[in-house]
Order: C-alpha cells, then sequence, then structure tokens
C-alpha cells in the first residue's frame, strides 16, 4: 500500500494496519523463541535419559575374565520401550576399537573424551540422524587382544522422536499465540473504536453545523492530546467570525458610500436637466465633476482598504528618500491647488524594508488626507526615519489638530465624526473655514487612516497620532505616523 492511500485511510484503520504487522512480528518472533526453547527443552530431556543408559551399561560392563562382556540390565530395555518410536543403538568399545561390543562404528564426538564426563552430540549413522551420549573411562587392567587403557560407552536414539516432540510443542504454541492474537486485535479494534469515539462525536459536530455558525466548538470529554486541537480551531473560528464581521461592516458603510455618492450624482444630474439658467447649469456640472472626484476616491481607497487586509506582502529593502518623493510629487498638484508648502525631510540614503507598494498607498493617503485638511497656505512635510529600532514614514502639519476623543479612535473604519482637524481627520477645508461634509468626514477619517493602519498592522507595526507640538515640526498641527519593527521577518504571517 502506497503512502498516499494509507493517509485516506481513517484513523482507525491506520492504527490497525500498524498495530496488526507489529503483532505479528512479535509473535513470530516469539514462536521461534519457543522452538529453540522446545528444541533446547527436548534435549536436555532426552539427553538425561542417554545419559541414565550410559550409567546402567557402564555399571554392567564386566571385565573380570580378561575379555569384555555386559549385560543388558532391566533399567536399559526401559530405556528403550521409552524411546521405541525411534532406533535405539549403543557401544561398549575400548578405546582403540579393537574390541567392541553393539553397533559397529558409531560416531564418536567431534572433540576428544574427558575421563568420566560425559558428551551429547548429534552426527548421522548410515544415513539416519542420531543424538549420541559418549563417556569413557580408565580400564582397572587392559583386556587380552587390546592394549587400550580405556573404555569407550555410546549410547544413540533415532531424533523422530525429539523432532515430533518439538513440532507438536511448536504447533501447540503457535495455536495458542494465534488465538491469543485474533484476542488482541478484536480487543484493540474495540479500544481503539472507543477512545475514537470523541472525534467521531466532534466529527458529526462541525458536520451538522451550519455554514455561518462560528461558535466555538465543544472540547468536553475530548482526549488531552486533541484538545489543543480543537483549541486551534476555536481560534482560527474566532479569527474567521472577526473577519467576517468586518467584511458586513465593510460592505455596509461601503454601500452606504456608495449610494450616498450615486444619489447626489442623480439629484444633480436632475437638477441640471431641469434648470434653463446657463449659469445654475455651469454649477451644477462643476459640482458633478467634485462629486465624481469624491466618488472616485473613495471607491479607490474602499478597494485600497480591501488590498490592505487581504494582499500579500511583499518585503524588501527600498529607499525611503525615493519613496517621499515619489508620493510628494504625485500630490504635488493638489498642494498647489490650495497653496500648501508640500516637504519632504528624509536623510540621505535611507533604506527601509517593509512592503514598498502597501506603504506608498499608507503614505499616500495620510499626505492626502494632511493637504485636504490642513488650512491654505499650510505646511505639510512628509518625513522618515529609523529610531530605536523602529522605522517610521509620518505626514506632519500645521492644521488646526485633532479633538483628543476623536485621536483615541483613530483608525476606525468610516469613523463618524465630522470635528476641525489636522492630517486626515475629516474635514473639507474647500474655503478655509474649516466646515465639514459627512460624505467628506467618512472617507477622511474612515477610509485613510483605516488604510494607513491596516497596512502598518501588516507590517507588525501600528499607526499613532500627535500633536505637532510634540514631534520636530514648527507650530500647531497634528504628526501621523506608521510606525514598524525594523528586524522584520522576512515572511507574510
Amino acid at each position: 500500500m502506497s503512502w498516499s492511500r494509507f493517509r485516506r485511510l481513517s484513523l482507525t484503520a491506520q492504527l490497525l494496519s500498524l498495530l496488526l504487522p507489529a503483532m505479528l512480528l512479535v509473535v513470530g518472533a516469539e514462536l521461534v523463541a519457543t522452538r529453540v526453547d522446545a528444541l533446547a527443552s527436548a534435549d536436555a530431556a532426552y539427553d538425561r535419559s542417554l545419559s541414565g543408559a550410559l550409567r546402567s551399561l557402564d555399571a554392567n560392563v564386566s571385565t573380570a575374565s580378561g575379555g569384555l562382556s555386559i549385560e543388558l540390565p532391566y533399567r536399559l530395555f526401559e530405556f528403550f520401550q521409552l524411546t521405541a518410536n525411534g532406533a535405539v543403538y549403543f557401544r561398549v568399545a575400548t578405546a582403540d576399537g579393537v574390541i567392541e561390543i553393539g553397533s559397529p562404528d558409531l560416531p564418536l564426538p567431534p572433540e576428544p573424551l574427558r575421563d568420566n564426563v560425559p558428551v551429547f552430540y548429534d552426527a548421522e549413522y548410515f544415513g539416519e540422524s542420531l543424538r549420541l551420549g559418549a563417556y569413557t573411562r580408565p580400564l582397572a587392567q587392559p583386556l587380552s587382544g587390546s592394549p587400550a587403557q580405556r573404555l569407550i560407552i555410546q549410547v544413540a536414539e533415532n531424533t523422530v522422536s525429539r523432532q515430533q516432540f518439538s513440532r507438536n510443542f511448536v504447533v501447540r504454541a503457535a495455536t495458542r499465540d494465534g488465538l491469543v492474537l485474533l484476542a488482541v486485535m478484536v480487543a484493540l479494534a474495540l479500544i481503539v473504536a472507543v477512545a475514537l469515539r470523541p472525534l467521531a462525536r466532534l466529527a458529526q459536530q462541525v458536520r451538522t453545523r451550519s455554514p455561518a455558525d462560528m461558535a466555538p466548538l465543544d472540547s468536553e470529554g475530548l482526549p488531552a492530546d486533541v484538545v489543543p486541537l480543537v483549541g486551534a480551531i476555536n481560534h482560527q473560528l474566532q479569527r474567521t467570525q472577526s473577519v467576517m464581521a468586518q467584511q458586513r461592516i465593510f460592505l455596509d458603510d461601503a454601500s452606504h458610500q456608495l449610494r450616498t455618492s450615486l444619489a447626489t450624482l442623480r439629484t444633480q444630474i436632475d437638477y441640471a436637466l431641469l434648470t434653463k439658467d446657463k449659469l445654475d447649469t455651469d454649477a451644477t456640472l462643476h459640482a458633478l465633476a467634485r462629486q465624481v472626484s469624491h466618488a472616485t476616491r473613495s471607491t479607490n481607497q474602499l478597494l485600497a482598504l480591501a488590498r490592505s487586509d487581504t494582499a500579500t506582502l511583499r518585503l524588501g529593502d527600498f529607499d525611503a528618500g525615493e519613496l517621499l518623493r515619489e508620493v510628494a510629487l504625485a500630490l504635488l498638484p493638489r498642494a498647489r491647488e490650495r497653496r500648501i508648502d508640500l516637504g519632504v525631510d528624509v536623510v540621505d540614503n535611507l533604506n527601509l524594508f517593509g512592503d514598498r507598494g502597501m506603504l506608498r498607498e499608507a503614505l499616500a493617503n495620510l499626505a492626502d488626507n494632511a493637504i485636504r485638511h490642513a488650512p491654505e497656505e499650510g505646511v505639510v512635510t512628509l518625513h522618515g526615519e529609523v529610531v530605536d529600532g523602529e522605522q517610521r514614514l509620518s505626514v506632519l502639519d500645521n492644521g488646526p489638530g485633532m479633538d483628543p476623543e476623536l485621536m483615541a479612535r483613530v483608525g476606525e473604519r468610516f469613523l463618524r465624526a465630522a470635528p476641525s482637524v489636522g492630517s486626515g481627520a475629516g474635514s473639507s477645508s474647500g474655503s478655509g473655514s474649516g466646515s465639514v461634509s459627512t460624505a467628506n468626514a467618512h472617507s477622511g477619517a474612515g477610509l485613510g487612516l483605516a488604510i494607513a493602519r491596516s497596512i502598518a498592522e501588516r507590517h507588525h507595526g501600528g499607526l499613532t497620532l500627535a500633536e505637532a507640538g510634540d514631534a520636530p515640526a514648527p507650530g500647531p498641527g497634528l504628526v501621523v505616523s506608521i510606525r514598524w519593527p525594523a528586524p522584520l521577518a522576512k515572511e507574510e504571517t
């Protein structure tokens, strides 16, 4: 089975498919060990019989007449009877083999015999497998016809009986182990099924949920090693719920923004169609142009806000001075219309690390808000620096500042407030009087600062506001800064 097919199996099938081969290996090793033990036990048992037969033969050997004679005792016949299912052989001979009684030429042991120490070994005798016991002892006196000083006694039996004993022993052990293995596998299947039942309940809980249900999963009764997984899923559900809520707010407010602009355009068009006065028509067309510009800017900001939440960061080093000058040149025509002194303040060769495109979008929104809401003939400065390991892109103006209550809510999307403000606060000051409209308050404070804050947070930083008196800028006003850590990890999180 391939690994890909194995991973598609259920968890129960995976566990059993891993446990079954392991159990078979264990049982196989146990059977091999059982066979070895059975052979060793059979050898030990039968060797004791051979040893008894050797002692019996030795006790009944007679050399008193100068020759060699032996009387087979009853105990030896009893041994023969016990091993009657296999052939039995014996041999009593002098060490030189000149005189011998019994089966001739029984194989001798591979190692030299020591006096009074029985030796047991395997050998073949005329094509038959035998188990032999051999024993030697000194002769009291040499026999006539042989100068040998030692007597060798051998007893042998066919190995059929012990092989049959071992085979029966192993078969019984295999049958027993097979039944045990079967019982263990059944028990394992039941245990795995019971242990995985909480996971089945969890799967059913997830399967029966509605698509919009983002409530946390219940971790009650789950195994301890599954609880962290459920916790991570609940955390992701919470994040998804937050994103969905944010998207709903975005869609609601975006639709309000677009409907308001379209309704205003429709009203102005209807008025232009009805009026017969050329001056009124021209004024209406100019108002239409301003409203289209406002709708275009609002739409672009809505798209930028959506991109800032979802687009993948493209991190890299970039020249801060080049970025600031690029934004300033793009906004220079608008600054000239309101006679705003738009400048750049940055040290040479200042390199920052981040997503240049997103940061340009954020800085352009802040600078555009500052130009819109600073007083005519005011001053707006784009500034870049690195302070205490923190990168900053800032917009400074000398406008009227921002209400502290509104400043505390900086970055909220579609902030519905219309105070007199400085950079990006949201007022419209076409005449320099500081009067505002609801639509401009929405697009200014609600979107420009929200875009900047979202992009700053994507860079693991934030958006901060401060009075210009607390920052290196002349006169009253506001400083809005995008701040993010300098040693930014080069990966999207």
